[in-house]
């Protein structure tokens, strides 16, 4: 991606974080800023450099509140005073601009220095090393938001929903979601251990995945008798054309109907989106942005060829689906195109910019709210299903999966009901 080039993101609630410091500077001091002096800067497998613009000034409105004289006392603080002389200023540096995009309090907006955002941006591209799961942060929780098909995370038995109390042994209660994932992503072949503790358990359990490359197939199709099982796992930079051809393969083999299944599908960009959407919705309003106080909001309008409008539809979804699945899933529910049939989806309802720097670093930044196109959102919220339908240990152990009966029993016209909740 060019630097500057924006992107639109609805998905990934667990992306990358560099290690940085919550402190907010280090280098040489406000008296050697006032002077101008050139202060060494040495990163590893770097050339030395120097400091650039240190005297640049802040913006006027912020001058009036902000003393930034105390960013050159920290600096000087921790340059005069850390015991380790060897930590590169740029590492700081970089931690520094972590800060600001923590200080929001929002686990989606980060800062990504050039090596992550480089691998960011690989995943979004649909492939990547590591064990093979979204996750997120509830409550200050981490959670497991998606295992992938055919990944360790996956072999293992990681479910949405899944509490990961520790990795490594290092405790994770308020960790950054960013941060958590740079912890559990690293070189094929390696091993990570995760503490994890799921409600229907009686105490938490080690579980130890060996890291390999990952491989995201966004969408496939699958004939089961006359319904056409579909089942996208990401809104990746390629969903949009491989659905297409889902699609094209659908209609050919003349379906009665279809199960669409975003079941663990933690989302990804805006645009993929829309796109998916738009082979059910013909004309209206998938989605509307609303944007910080002063700016409004956007629309964003059907621009598919709605060539699924007319099949009888039902959408599965899970608490690992989310973001862009949700958007997908809520549009189509509130214009009546499917039927939704599982869990009570993730819950997030925030759009995140993508913004190239110049150094190849990154800065992910929530921009707005969504609404589905009846105004509901969904964030913290989720969205309920129809035809609520659990999916419990003993099914992934037998290999049952009762919410896919369900929508192919609703789907030849029999009458499914929501189970009723046993406590």
């Amino acid at each position: 991606m060019r630097p500057h080039l924006k992107k639109y993101l609805l998905g990934y609630l667990a992306v990358i974080l560099i290690l940085g410091s919550f402190i907010i500077g280090y280098g040489t001091g406000i008296e050697e800023g006032k002077k101008n002096l050139s202060v060494t800067v040495v990163a590893p497998g770097e050339n030395e450099g120097t400091i650039k613009n240190k005297d640049e000034k802040p913006p006027a409105y912020l001058s009036k509140d902000v003393d930034f004289r105390l960013f050159w006392d920290v600096w000087k603080l921790v340059k005069d005073r850390y015991v380790d002389t060897n930590v590169p200023d740029t590492q700081i540096f970089y931690g520094a601009l972590s800060g600001l995009l923590t200080s929001l309090k929002d686990p989606y907006s980060t800062f990504l220095d050039p090596e992550i955002n480089q691998k960011f941006s690989e995943e979004l591209s649909g492939s990547f090393e590591g064990v093979g799961m979204e996750i997120g942060s509830k409550h200050g929780q981490l959670v497991v938001v998606a295992p992938l098909p055919g990944t360790p995370a996956s072999r293992a038995g990681l479910r949405a929903g899944d509490k990961i109390l520790a990795i490594d042994k290092f405790d994770t209660m308020g960790i950054a979601v960013d941060y958590a994932v740079s912890k559990i992503r690293g070189k094929g072949g390696t091993a990570v251990v995760l503490s994890v503790h799921r409600n229907e358990w009686p105490k938490p359990k080690d579980i130890s995945l060996v890291r390999e490359r990952i491989s995201i197939p966004s969408a496939r199709l699958e004939m089961k008798g006359d319904i056409a099982y579909v089942k996208l796992t990401h809104f990746n930079a390629d969903t949009t054309e491989k659905f297409r051809k889902v699609v094209n393969d659908l209609l050919l083999k003349n379906p009665k109907s279809i199960v669409f299944d975003m079941r663990n599908n933690a989302g990804g960009f805006l645009d993929t989106a829309v796109d998916v959407a738009g082979e059910w919705v013909e004309d209206g309003v998938l989605v509307t942005e609303k944007l910080r106080q002063g700016e409004g909001e956007r629309t964003h309008e059907a621009r598919g060829r709605a060539r699924l409008k007319d099949m009888k539809t039902v959408v599965l979804v899970n608490e690992g689906s989310a973001s862009a699945a949700e958007i997908v899933a809520g549009a189509l529910k509130d214009y009546n195109l499917a039927t939704l049939i599982g869990k009570k989806t993730f819950g997030k309802g925030s759009v995140q910019e993508l913004e190239n720097l110049p150094d190849g670093s990154a800065v992910k930044i929530t921009v707005a709210k969504w609404y589905t196109p009846k105004g509901t959102s969904i964030d913290q919220n989720g969205i309920t299903p129809d035809i609520e339908i659990d999916l419990k240990d003993e099914d992934y152990e037998n290999d049952r999966d009762p919410q896919l009966d369900a929508a192919i029993k609703f789907l030849h016209g029999e009458k499914v009901e929501s189970q009723k909740e046993v406590k």
